[in-house]
């Protein structure tokens, strides 16, 4: 039972600063982008974008070590922890592109689009939908619309989420390198596995990201208001 939970500190730790980062930087970029002069609309997504890039850099390492301790076959006692991980990275194969930030291109893919879809979508469709006077169908109304925010996102940014999986994971020829750049593995999945194989565990992602998307939207959307208003 413990195997399913390989490599589950990294993204502990990587979690609140993740999610902190991710709203934060978005009313930020928000906030700089209200001097250019942007349509509402638009400045919604690129906030999104700049706020996921921000985000993707800030996880990469914590992915590594992630996906490093579940390609491990060992059992989960005979594992090293997440910080003895992240240095026997750095001492192999250092901090750039081959080591603690393998990946890094696919990361910032994956995040960058998902982000800009997800809070440009969300944005721009709940302007265009009245405000419900009842604070639950209100509720109903911004749970549906994060819903399909989230779900949008993870079926337009999962072929980068599956590009990095195989950048940042064991290659198939031990020693070989087969793939090493997000749109080069993008590619080489597609030719050789089909168009379908860049969609590899999309209805499991939509599961978590779709309902996980729309609770972080209302979280961030009421606490924010009741911070305002205290």
């Amino acid at each position: 039972l413990v195997g399913f939970y390989k490599g589950i500190f990294p993204p502990i730790l990587a979690e609140t600063p993740k999610r902190a980062v991710k709203f934060f930087t978005f009313e930020q970029y928000k906030k700089l982008l209200g001097y250019a002069s942007l349509p509402p609309g638009l400045a919604f997504a690129v906030a999104g974008l700049g706020s996921g890039l921000t985000e993707a850099v800030v996880v990469n390492p914590f992915e590594v070590v992630k996906v490093t301790l579940q390609a491990n076959r060992n059992s989960f006692t005979e594992q090293p922890s997440s910080f003895v991980q992240a240095r026997q990275i750095i001492k192999t194969d250092g901090l750039g592109l081959r080591g603690l930030n393998k990946g890094l291109t696919a990361t910032l893919g994956r995040h960058g689009v998902f982000n800009m879809v997800y809070f440009g979508f969300y944005f721009n469709v709940k302007n265009i939908f009245p405000v419900n006077k009842d604070p639950n169908l209100e509720f109903l109304r911004k749970f549906g619309i994060g819903l399909v925010s989230g779900t949008i996102a993870s079926i337009i940014n999962i072929p980068f989420d599956v590009a990095k999986s195989r950048i940042q994971g064991p290659q198939p020829v031990p020693g070989e390198i087969k793939y090493r750049t997000c749109l080069k593995t993008m590619a080489t999945v597609y030719k050789e596995e089909g168009f379908l194989a860049l969609y590899k565990g999309l209805v499991p992602k939509i599961m978590r990201l779709g309902p996980g998307g729309a609770v972080m939207l209302l979280v961030y959307e009421y606490v924010y208001a009741w911070l305002q208003d205290t």
